[in-house]
């Protein structure tokens, strides 16, 4: 019992992390000048190929072949999660990040409302009144976020995103038997693949890096990208799946925060209060749900 105490302490702190990781990409990719796919394909490629090269050196054995209905739940993870960056990043540049963000989060929502059918979870009182705090909080954060400039497309490709995300989330979930490290690498070389059809049907693949774009290419590969999965996907298998849907909110509230440390953007008033809604919301629906489920166990 202390063991998978022990276990879930480290698990959310490597979630965590890794959400932390995620929420500085929007700083670094700015550094970028390169077009949004093409910085997609790259962050995967690196980061797939660090993965790999840390699994193997680190004398790693491959197990998929062994849980093969598993491999392919995460093959489709995999695709959904490079589909989902490809109409993230397409709705970033239609209508903005304000709105495409508030459109990408829509994705827990929708993995909230299926994890009873799908996991058995409990949709407990205070997980629904948490994530209804954390749901208000991202609007806020976001700000104007109905002001869209009439691109139909690019709210396709935001909603898109947030289909794309829950699919990711859901169907990793049903490769539980692929953990760790393997988990994270045939994960994100899938994304990469499917970065790399999408790339090379739309525009081929001669890349032109400008040389001041190298280091930002390399941070955001190696360690946004490459260290940042891993913290996640070798996470959330032991996590509910309420949890990684509560929680994942606390990505755009560190990309807030990163703004005004590294950018010097002012934090709103509004974006402040989405802060207390985000945490406040977080805590609730974790905290109070996991001592109503120890009391439940001890009666």
């Amino acid at each position: 019992m202390y063991q998978k105490e022990k276990t879930i302490k480290k698990s959310y702190v490597k979630y965590i992390s890794g959400l932390l990781l995620f929420g500085s990409n929007g700083i670094v990719a700015g550094s970028i000048e390169l077009d949004s796919y093409e910085i997609v394909l790259l962050r995967t490629m690196i980061g797939s190929l660090l993965l790999i090269a840390l699994f193997f050196l680190g004398k790693g054995k491959l197990t998929f072949y062994n849980h093969k209905k598993q491999f392919v739940s995460l093959v489709v993870s995999g695709i959904a999660m490079g589909a989902s960056w490809i109409f993230l990043y397409e709705a970033y540049a239609r209508i903005g990040v304000s709105i495409s963000s508030l459109l990408y989060y829509c994705g827990p929502v929708i993995v909230m409302v299926l994890s009873p059918l799908l996991f058995k979870e409990k949709l407990t009182v205070f997980k629904v009144i948490g994530f209804l705090s954390v749901l208000c909080g991202v609007f806020l954060v976001n700000g104007n976020v109905f002001e869209v400039n009439g691109d139909i497309f690019g709210i396709f490709c935001g909603l898109m995103s947030a289909v794309m995300y829950s699919l990711m989330v859901i169907f990793n979930k049903k490769a539980e038997s692929i953990k760790g490290l393997e988990n994270a690498s045939v994960q994100l070389f899938i994304s990469f693949l499917t970065a790399a059809v999408f790339v090379g049907f739309k525009q081929g693949f001669a890349i032109h890096i400008p040389i001041q774009s190298v280091m930002p290419i390399l941070i955001l590969g190696l360690l946004n990208t490459g260290i940042g999965c891993y913290l996640y996907f070798s996470s959330i298998g032991d996590l509910p799946v309420q949890t990684v849907a509560i929680c994942g909110y606390l990505e755009p509230l560190s990309a807030v925060i990163f703004s005004v440390l590294f950018l010097q953007e002012k934090m709103l008033p509004l974006q402040i209060i989405s802060a207390i809604l985000i945490l406040g919301g977080a805590f609730l629906g974790e905290v109070t749900s996991y001592k109503h489920e120890r009391q439940y166990k001890q009666g």
